[in-house]
């Protein structure tokens, strides 16, 4: 990956939807080889896709949770039992293993408390593993799902 290859994944994550001939124009390509390029980074699973992100609070999804969640039995099998069952949760918008007092980290996404209430006691406390959960609600999110750093491709230390 060289300095051509970044400056076109930072401009991806400010722009997802950026056409191939602006992108060549920002990158100082031509259009046909910063098309190649972009292929090349899809192929290789650099851009693992596209999405459009939407906005929580105009949709009703006002409060966002992170959830501290302690299993019992750790083994690969709990693990993997937990991890589906949170993933086939709609209102789980990411989850990850985590080191320290819990075993995973949920973000939940929902429109009221008492919607957090029901997505709590029926979809997360009935996984039969988990042993302990404890709720943290977000006053306000300042930043989200900002652009990843990518410095360090450029000076490597």
């Amino acid at each position: 990956m060289d300095d051509t290859d970044i400056a076109i994944l930072e401009c991806l994550q400010d722009d997802g939807r950026i056409s191939n001939l602006n992108l060549a124009a920002r990158v100082s390509l031509s259009p046909s080889a910063c098309l190649r390029r972009l292929r090349a980074l899809e192929e290789t699973g650099i851009i693992a896709g596209y999405r459009t992100e939407l906005d929580r609070e105009r949709l009703g999804l006002d409060l966002t949770i992170f959830i501290e969640l302690k299993v019992e039995r750790h083994s690969q099998k709990n693990s993997q039992k937990v991890e589906a069952a949170l993933i086939a949760i709609p209102a789980v918008v990411a989850c990850h293993i985590i080191s320290g007092n819990a075993d995973f980290l949920v973000e939940v996404a929902a429109p009221s408390l008492a919607a957090y209430e029901r997505i709590l006691i029926d979809q997360i406390l009935i996984i039969d593993t988990i042993v302990d959960a404890r709720s943290t609600f977000a006053i306000r999110t300042v930043k989200s799902r900002g652009p990843l750093p990518l410095g360090h491709l450029a000076n490597p230390a």
